[in-house]
């Protein structure tokens, strides 16, 4: 079992910029991308403080004040809080003599040298064994947060049937909640997590609602138009769920009857939306997320100018997560095959601007996807920054590292070694499929850039 980081509770009114903290309470409880964070501004201290807490966790050993700085601070702190701030101060064991005493030089001796070699290689460790913590912090982090969102996602659409005005507050809700994590100029990484929470139902409706998300982004929707996505994206399949499950998921076996109803499903979500008192923008989501750019789909074969923005973006969305994870694992592609298939056959059904940009931040190699390096090593894609998907994160095939400390290799800065081909995970070698475990199914959620120690 790992070892936690020390943390200290404080009153919300003593906290200072520079403090790391952590906020105890669901992460779609407060607006702030991560709930775990040093200060950095007045306005984070204000919000924090209307979030109606009382006190927090901070830890020292992240913050940016000193030891002695954040001992200072805390001895002004009433109650025993503040007495033992001072305590602590009292006795540091250290006085002004002590600073100001020198060192005469003297040559090393042999010992000395060894020592130090000793001393730097129990640094190294130690920085490494830092990293390897901080990364499955951040790994745990984002599977938390997810969770809680899927949760969310799995609640609103059981509501849907008997109390439809109950699911749409719930649907804005979550929806306004991840569109708050991604405002600001921060960067964003796309992250596959090892196992995703949830049913298939809710997977594939966060899935596409968060890509989709991240894509409304990238071509700069304001609020309201960001929250139609959300919704829409979301609440694309609720047309589905009072559906027979054999007949939710298109087979090319289905007698005419059976494509028929299938293709119903989207007249039902539609009669759903208005039950539920839906935005406009949201159920033209829910509409036309079948529709195709070239007017081959259904139900009403409208062509890409009669699509609204948000409905072309679900739409490509929509078919990219039903290649990765299709109802029938035995058919799924890996996320760089899905990409190739989309781009080779997909011109003409999607909008060409909306394929570019999807390309461009998911990266020619999205997270999910299994390759072979310059190097001749095996890795999995397991983040891509949006801002520069060319070089994504991998986690990369050491035998002589087990699995659990393992430390992920950052393209951008890995000393000219990039990505040869994709690699099926069949195609894999015994050893590096055990030990990379692609997941069956691809399952992405979003953190602010660099949220891993990468291995130089």
């Amino acid at each position: 079992m790992k070892k936690a980081r020390p943390t200290d509770q404080i009153d919300v009114q003593a906290l200072r910029v520079g403090m790391f903290v952590h906020l105890d309470i669901g992460w779609m409880s407060h607006p702030f991308p991560l709930s775990s964070f040093r200060i950095t501004t007045a306005a984070q201290l204000a919000t924090i403080r209307s979030l109606g807490l009382r006190t927090v966790r901070w830890s020292p050993q992240q913050s940016d004040l000193s030891h002695d700085e954040a001992v200072r601070g805390l001895t002004t702190l009433p109650g025993p809080l503040g007495a033992i701030a001072g305590d602590a101060a009292n006795d540091s064991g250290l006085d002004d003599a002590d600073a100001t005493d020198t060192v005469p030089y003297a040559l090393p001796s042999d010992d000395n040298v060894i020592d130090a070699v000793t001393h730097a290689a129990q640094r190294a460790h130690a920085e490494r064994a830092r990293k390897v913590l901080r990364q499955r912090e951040a790994e745990e982090r984002c599977a938390r947060q997810y969770s809680e969102a899927a949760r969310a996602c799995r609640h609103t659409l059981d509501l849907v049937p008997a109390k439809p005005q109950e699911a749409r507050a719930q649907a804005e809700a979550l929806s306004r909640s991840i569109v708050d994590k991604m405002v600001g100029e921060q960067d964003l990484c796309i992250r596959m997590l090892t196992e995703g929470a949830g049913d298939k139902a809710s997977m594939h409706a966060m899935n596409v609602g968060i890509i989709s998300l991240l894509m409304g982004r990238c071509f700069g929707f304001d609020d309201e138009e960001m929250q139609d996505l959300g919704v829409g994206a979301m609440l694309h399949d609720i047309g589905k769920i009072e559906m027979p499950v054999r007949l939710r998921h298109r087979e090319d076996n289905f007698s005419p009857n059976e494509l028929r109803v299938y293709e119903e499903h989207v007249e039902v979500g539609l009669a759903q939306a208005r039950r539920m008192g839906l935005s406009a923008g949201a159920m033209a989501v829910i509409g036309q997320h079948h529709e195709h750019a070239d007017g081959s789909g259904f139900p009403g074969k409208l062509n890409s100018d009669r699509m609204t923005m948000a409905a072309r973006i679900v739409a490509l969305v929509n078919r990219y997560d039903n290649l990765c994870n299709p109802h029938l694992l035995a058919r799924a592609l890996t996320p760089h095959e899905s990409l190739s298939l989309l781009f080779a056959q997909g011109r003409a059904k999607f909008d060409t601007s909306i394929l570019g940009a999807f390309i461009k931040m998911m990266g020619v190699y999205p997270p999910g996807s299994t390759v072979q390096l310059t190097d001749d090593r095996y890795a999995l894609v397991v983040a891509v920054n949006s801002a520069r998907p060319l070089k994504p994160n991998v986690l990369v095939h050491d035998a002589a590292t087990p699995r659990a400390d393992a430390l992920v290799l950052d393209l951008e800065n890995a000393g000219g070694i990039g990505i040869r081909r994709s690699v099926r995970a069949q195609q894999l070698p015994p050893t590096a499929l055990d030990y990379l475990a692609p997941g069956a199914r691809v399952t992405y959620f979003f953190e602010p850039s660099a949220p891993v120690e990468v291995e130089e």
